[in-house]
């Protein structure tokens, strides 16, 4: 029967007493995600030694007099030790790279007597990866080897009574793992040796608002220099820029690299931060292309958060060509001073410009003509036959020439000038007009009756001093002195 022999387990505890009372503690990094920290359980690890004799789990007390397991050993006077520890079945999660970091104490081989050649100033760490817990026995067979573990610093009998701390810590990893879990092992070969504490951890990169597209958690590559490409999700309120979606890379560390692409805050909304927040009232932004929200236009309002354009105030409107940041209009008021000439069957007629064009530059006019009874007072409309130069509608110039009308027959001409949102009014027409009865002189009517429609201006008196008559040869004008038999004036709104 063999018997082995270790130092006493007052030389490492005496040393992890002064460790709790010498080393500070350490913040979690944000980047990782914590599966084991032996330092964080205050009750017994409960770890399987093998042999029994080998490791041994005591307590010790950090700096802030909290109590915490850790494991020793220290049989250096037998050669061929093969002392293991094993911890209990770890769960991976989602990782595939594990880091295991190690602290730990080791006595220095030269400062214990009679020990030459049986002790040893390492360890060995090993893993073995599989989906369920297989129990307390190890299949020491079964087992990767991971690292020999060697000390920076080793303590002395010497620094014992000084008070020094020489506390080793190493990281090593593991991966690419496809399991669900694994077991971490220590195999001692003769050391004398205090495992202070044990973490493991894999790292991610946690999630994050980048451009204003949300990043989740993500779990970082099997490879230390891979890259996990990502594609973010945009915040509420906010969309895509057209073919250039938001991604970003999570690298080995945990750090997000190479972002590409972003989200641009919907119509209605503006970026603040990383959120997008609704267009006050009396603001709109009418796409998402646009970066901050405008006040309305003139004559019109937003009376709601959020608006993606402004609405019209009564009585103005926006024609459907008109972009979201112009004004809002309203119709044009009357032509004015409309005056006519006759010559047998055609009428001309000569009009100037409406008082008020709504506030826009696409004025326009058209001609409505009717034949009427004045005995009876019934009007309808004139029909195809009726001629017009240059045109019927949509009159860039203030004149027209009505051609091939009935002879000795009552006409009412309207005149109305219009724009791009006349179409769009509720509002009652506002026109020009002039009744006239056709003759056949060749020269000047020699009868008319006249009724002039008029808004917004008090009705000038008219002065027809001269009458441009068309010459047919010469294509020219010529002033013409007429006089009139019958020339009376009302001053009316037809509707």
């Amino acid at each position: 029967m063999v018997v082995q022999t270790r130092y006493p387990s007052w030389i490492i505890l005496c040393y992890i007493w002064l460790l709790g009372f010498a080393h500070t503690g350490e913040a979690q990094a944000a980047k990782e995600v914590l599966l084991l920290d032996s330092k964080a359980q205050q009750t017994e690890l409960e770890w399987i030694s093998s042999p029994p004799s080998g490791w041994e789990e005591i307590s010790g007390l950090d700096e802030n007099y909290t109590p915490i397991r850790t494991y020793q050993v220290c049989q250096v006077m037998e050669p061929n030790q093969n002392n293991w520890l094993r911890t209990n079945w770890i769960s991976k999660g989602n990782a595939q790279r594990i880091f295991v970091e190690l602290k730990f104490t080791l006595r220095d081989c030269n400062s214990l007597p009679g020990v030459l050649g049986t002790c040893k100033e390492t360890f060995n760490l090993y893993y073995y990866e599989t989906d369920y817990d297989t129990g307390r026995n190890i299949r020491e067979n079964l087992y990767v080897k991971i690292d020999t573990i060697a000390a920076d610093e080793s303590f002395t009998q010497g620094d014992l009574g000084e008070r020094k701390m020489k506390l080793n810590t190493e990281v090593r990893e593991i991966g690419p793992l496809s399991k669900k879990g694994f077991y971490l092992a220590f195999q001692d070969v003769g050391a004398c040796i205090a495992l202070v504490s044990v973490k493991v951890y894999y790292k991610k990169c946690w999630s994050i608002i980048e451009n204003l597209a949300v990043f989740p958690d993500t779990v970082t590559g099997s490879e230390f220099s891979s890259l996990v490409e990502v594609r973010g999700t945009c915040v509420s309120s906010a969309e895509e820029e057209a073919e250039n979606s938001p991604r970003m890379h999570c690298s080995a560390e945990g750090e997000w690299l190479v972002p590409i692409g972003k989200c641009i805050c919907k119509a209605g909304y503006q970026q603040k931060g990383d959120t997008c927040e609704p267009c006050g009232r009396r603001f709109y932004k009418s796409s998402s292309q646009d970066l901050q929200c405008s006040r309305c236009p003139t004559h019109s309002f937003s009376d709601r958060e959020g608006a993606s354009r402004c609405e019209c105030e009564d009585g103005y409107y926006r024609a459907p060509s008109d972009p979201p940041y112009v004004a809002c209009t309203r119709p044009p008021s009357a032509p004015q001073n409309l005056i006519f000439n006759i010559n047998q069957t055609t009428v001309s007629l000569e009009w100037s410009p409406p008082a008020d064009n709504g506030g826009r530059n696409d004025v326009t006019y058209r001609i409505l003509c009717k034949r009427c009874s004045w005995e009876q007072g019934e009007c309808v409309p004139c029909g195809s036959n009726i001629g017009y130069m240059p045109q019927q509608t949509g009159l860039e110039d203030n004149y027209v020439t009505v051609m091939d009308l009935l002879a000795h027959a009552n006409y009412t001409f309207e005149v109305e000038a219009v724009n791009g949102v006349s179409d769009l009014s509720r509002s009652q027409r506002l026109f020009a007009a002039v009744s006239i009865t056709t003759g056949q002189a060749v020269t000047a009517t020699r009868s008319a009756a006249i009724r002039v429609n008029v808004y917004d201006h008090d009705l000038a008196m008219w002065l027809v001093a001269h009458i441009r008559l068309k010459h047919h040869n010469r294509k020219r004008y010529f002033p013409l002195l007429c006089t009139f038999y019958s020339f009376n004036i009302t001053h009316s709104i037809f509707l």
